[in-house]
């Protein structure tokens, strides 16, 4: 048996979870899969697989090869665009989660225009969710709300997003023409898990102002907290772009609510030069040019992307180390 052969059973396997899964995502049967698979641990005397139940778990050793097997598929996948793009237009298929539509929606529909023959699967997660699926090699690029402090991990800011407070329509605050983020003081919000980044920022912003709350309920998604106030339960809090119009409901006119998070586009380090990484990344980079261009609260500075030490200007992107 070709080595290949069965590494590519394996990686695929590991990573789907079963020799279904990966049976259908190489496109040949479940017995050849599970074959495959066999033939290796046979050859090498290895196990990498226990079964557990109805469920397939890695074993040690499978899990430090499979850090190896995707460098090598990553690196057949960048071949294969590689030499797609030799025909006259880039192709291939890009791995994408983020944490939510409202970010990544707009961009992914420039790029679907851009390069309509790139097959793109968008899964959607929390930030640490996402930030594993990058350094599993799951994903190619993640948007996340926040920088991801971590030295194998590419972050590049995106676009400011101020933070929104909204209300039922028969609210008493719903009747002011102007606010002060003072007014909310001993109000009552629903808010999101503690692991959110709008959460924290917006409770950083009320500790600097001196102003206390009440979180009456926890919820764990924009969409669920939208609709407890629709339903006149407390205020909520949420980026601008994730604002929905509802005629339940109204912005709160805060003059000087200071809070905004920023989202921003993260890949590993080490696929940086992936022609497909690179081609999101470049519009990225255009898109926020643009935001800079037509909104004058982007300062250049809070949109550079992630110093780190000794890394040099990548060559066409025109992103390199910012001072």
């Amino acid at each position: 048996m070709r080595l290949l052969t069965g590494l590519r059973a394996f990686h695929y396997t590991a990573r789907c979870g079963s020799t279904t899964a990966a049976a259908i995502e190489m496109g040949v049967s479940q017995p050849t899969v599970s074959a495959q698979i066999g033939a290796l641990e046979k050859q090498f005397g290895v196990q990498l697989f226990l079964q557990i139940g109805r469920k397939l778990m890695t074993t040690e050793f499978a899990d430090s090869l499979l850090v190896i097997t995707n460098r090598l598929f990553a690196l057949e996948e960048e071949a294969h665009s590689m030499l797609m793009e030799a025909e006259g237009m880039l192709r291939g298929h890009l791995r994408i989660g983020a944490v939510g539509p409202y970010n990544v929606m707009p961009v992914l529909a420039a790029f679907q225009k851009r390069h309509p023959r790139i097959y793109v699967s968008l899964s959607v997660g929390d930030s640490s969710q996402i930030v594993d699926r990058i350094l599993n090699y799951h994903a190619d690029l993640g948007v996340l709300v926040h920088d991801v402090q971590d030295e194998r991990v590419e972050s590049v800011a995106y676009r400011r997003q101020p933070l929104v407070v909204f209300a039922h329509r028969e609210h008493p605050l719903a009747r002011r023409e102007s606010l002060s983020v003072h007014d909310l003081h001993g109000c009552e919000f629903v808010g999101r898990e503690s692991g959110s980044t709008t959460q924290r920022v917006f409770n950083q912003a009320l500790e600097r102002a001196g102003v206390r709350v009440k979180q009456i309920m926890e919820i764990g998604s924009r969409e669920s907290i939208r609709e407890a106030v629709a339903n006149g339960i407390g205020l909520g809090v949420v980026s601008e772009v994730a604002y929905v119009d509802d005629h339940r409901l109204v912005p709160l006119p805060i003059d000087d609510l200071d809070a905004a998070t920023y989202s921003h586009v993260i890949c590993l380090r080490e696929r940086m030069k992936s022609r497909l990484v690179m081609s999101f990344l470049e519009l990225v980079h255009q898109l926020r040019a643009e935001l800079e261009a037509t909104d004058r609260r982007l300062p250049s500075a809070e949109l550079a992307v992630r110093p780190l030490a000794g890394r040099a200007p990548i060559e066409g992107l025109g992103l390199g180390t910012n001072p």
